[in-house]
C-alpha cells in the first residue's frame, strides 16, 4: 500500500514537471529619466522551454503585459449645463496602472476566450480598476472606458497584436515604447505562453523606473519637505510674474 501511494506520487511530480518552462528577460531593468528624457524602448525576451532543457513540444502564442505602478485615482464626467462644460459625476477607483501596454503573437481573442483574458488581464479591454464604493455596473464601464481613452490618448496606454516575434517557437521578442511623461516606480512585465486556450506557463521580470540627477533632487526634497516645496513652487510663480511683468512694461 505504502509502495503505491510513493509510486502514485511520483508520477504526479513528474507529470508537473513535463510542464514548459518559461525564460523572461528585459534589455534594461533599470530606466534612468533625465533632464530631456524623450522616453525609452525596451526589448522585452526570452524562451519557452521543455523541463529537460529542449524546446517545448507543442505550439504555444505569447501575450507580454508590461505594467506600472497603481495609484487611486478619481475620474470626473464633464457635462455641458446651460452652454458651459462643468464638472458632473465622479468615481474613484483604488488602483489604476499608471501605464498598461500589452503585446501578443497574435489576436488575443482568437487564443484563448473572455474569462481567461480577464483573469490575466490581457487586453485594454480587460483592466481591472478596482473601484471604490459600491458603483452600477453600467456607470463603471463608462467610466473605464472614458479613463483607458484618455491613457491612450497620453500614449501611456497601449496594445499591439502583432508585437510578439516567435522564432522556431522557443525565442521570442518583443518590443514596448515607455514615452517621456512615464510616471516613476516598480515596473511588472508578466509574459504568459498561452496554447490551446490555456495559459501553461507564465513569469515575471522587474523593470525600475526612476529619476537621476537634479530631477530627482527635487522629487526627493518635494516628498520629504513637501510644505517647503509648495511654498518655493509659489513664489517662484510669483517672482516669475512679476519679471515677466517688468520686461513687458519696459517694451
Amino acid at each position: 500500500m505504502i509502495r503505491s501511494l510513493f509510486l502514485l506520487l511520483c508520477f504526479v511530480s513528474l507529470s508537473a514537471q513535463r510542464d514548459p518552462i518559461l525564460v523572461p528577460e528585459v534589455s534594461q531593468h533599470e530606466v534612468q529619466i533625465e533632464q530631456g528624457f524623450v522616453g525609452q524602448e525596451l526589448l522585452l525576451f526570452g524562451a519557452i522551454l521543455d523541463p529537460s532543457g529542449t524546446r517545448a513540444g507543442q505550439e504555444y502564442d505569447i501575450v507580454v503585459v508590461l505594467k506600472g505602478p497603481t495609484q487611486p485615482i478619481r475620474l470626473r464626467e464633464k457635462d455641458r449645463i446651460g452652454g458651459i462644460w462643468i464638472n458632473a459625476e465622479s468615481t474613484a477607483f483604488r488602483s489604476a496602472p499608471s501605464f498598461f501596454a500589452v503585446a501578443s503573437s497574435t489576436d488575443i481573442a482568437s487564443i484563448v476566450d473572455e474569462r481567461t483574458a480577464a483573469i490575466y488581464e490581457l487586453g485594454l479591454d480587460f483592466i481591472q480598476l478596482s473601484p471604490s464604493g459600491t458603483i452600477d455596473p453600467e456607470e463603471q464601464a463608462r467610466f473605464t472606458e472614458g479613463f483607458v481613452d484618455l491613457r491612450q490618448r497620453q500614449g501611456l496606454f497601449k496594445e499591439d497584436m502583432d508585437g510578439v516575434q516567435i522564432n522556431e517557437q522557443v525565442l521570442y521578442q518583443a518590443r514596448i515604447s515607455l514615452p517621456s511623461n512615464v510616471q516613476t516606480g516598480q515596473y511588472t512585465a508578466e509574459t504568459f505562453a498561452i496554447s490551446r486556450g490555456r495559459v501553461i506557463a507564465s513569469e515575471i521580470a522587474e523593470v525600475e523606473v526612476r529619476k537621476v540627477g537634479f530631477g530627482r533632487l527635487v522629487e526627493i526634497f518635494s516628498q520629504r519637505q513637501s510644505l517647503l516645496y509648495g511654498l518655493f513652487a509659489v513664489s517662484l510663480s510669483i517672482l516669475m510674474g512679476w519679471v515677466a511683468g517688468r520686461l513687458f512694461a519696459m517694451i
